[in-house]
């Protein structure tokens, strides 16, 4: 990982759930910047209005107000300057279909929001090494969908 400038970006629009995922980076004393956005409206604009370095890594919600993560999504992966950013979607909600969707439009892996702090910390941190390997490459489709 890039030490002291690796950026996270979550886009969530549940207090709660950006509470803990940032609870589980500081436990997992992974070194890196952190922000959050808290609908898919101000995700979009943040993004466009960014004329500097990008975000390392999305993880992004699918049931957000004003714009959802697959509107989001289309939007992200038909712009050029935002195409490359690593997409992972982080929803409480598991469809198959629209997990195949998400798939076909560019995410790079998909979690189900886990039910416990340790299986967050866990699935965060398997994602993360993942984005610092190759944050590029969408993986063959048996291994989208990540597990705590």
């Amino acid at each position: 990982m890039k030490t002291g400038n690796f950026t996270i970006l979550l886009a969530d629009d549940d207090p709660d759930d950006c509470f803990l995922f940032k609870e589980a980076l500081k436990e997992l004393a992974i070194p890196a910047l952190f922000e959050t956005v808290h609908d898919g409206a101000e995700l979009i604009r943040l993004l466009e209005n960014n004329t500097g370095r990008l975000p390392d890594v999305l993880f992004m919600d699918l049931n957000m107000p004003l714009k959802t993560g697959f509107d989001c999504l289309a939007e992200i992966k038909h712009n050029n300057r935002l195409k490359h950013l690593p997409v992972i979607i982080y929803s409480t909600s598991y469809d198959p279909d629209a997990v195949d969707v998400l798939y076909n439009s560019g995410a790079q892996h998909y979690i189900r929001k886990p039910t416990t702090f340790e299986s967050l910390k866990k699935v965060i941190d398997q994602a993360l090494a993942i984005v610092r390997k190759n944050n590029l490459t969408q993986p063959p489709k048996e291994k989208f969908v990540l597990l705590a």
